[in-house]
């Protein structure tokens, strides 16, 4: 009896080692389209009648271009069109000034990691560039994303841009992607 307890014990073991698990495509060689509608909040936010500095939530779309390296790492090229004009305060610069921003444009080179099935962090550097002045930028942030059919993607996303001797904002953005190889 004790021997065939064992034996049973040991084919039911193999029969699950058997099993296969639900294969997934590799991200190797995608590459990925996003378009979000997203806003852009900066704080140092200026007021023309120069009242103390306003909170600003600025629209904005997001056109991202990634390209993936692996399952897990992926280079892109992330652009944020910020649609209104506005004015800030330069207060990173070591002297408290006024800038004037024109509907910039903001690409960001960024190094995509994928940690888990739906998350991603980013981290790169680009520019805000804008008819009055280009600002030299760092990027971070984090994507949650989630397949809606076949190739295509929803994903929401928080990215961190730190403008060198200007102003810091953050960006908050909810996207559509399609992905192909």
């Amino acid at each position: 009896m004790k021997r065939l307890t064992i034996i049973l014990f040991l084919m039911v073991g193999w029969q699950t080692f058997a099993q296969e698990e639900a294969h997934e495509e590799s991200e190797k060689g995608t590459h990925r389209i996003s378009l979000s509608l997203s806003h852009n909040n900066i704080s140092q936010g200026a007021r023309s009648d120069g009242a103390k500095p306003k909170w600003l939530s600025l629209p904005a779309w997001s056109l991202d271009d990634d390209y993936w390296l692996s399952d897990r790492w992926a280079i892109g090229l992330h652009t944020d069109f910020i649609v209104e004009d506005f004015y800030v305060e330069a207060n990173l610069s070591g002297e408290d000034k006024t800038l004037e921003r024109s509907s910039p444009i903001a690409p960001a080179a960024v190094g995509i990691y994928k940690a888990t099935k739906h998350s991603s962090f980013l981290f790169g550097a680009g520019a805000e560039i804008a008819k009055e002045e280009t600002l030299f930028l760092n990027r971070v942030g984090y994507e949650w994303g989630t397949e809606i059919s076949k190739g295509w993607e929803l994903s929401l996303t928080a990215c961190y841009d730190f403008r060198w001797n200007a102003y810091d904002s953050y960006l908050i953005g909810i996207g559509v992607s399609r992905k192909f190889k």
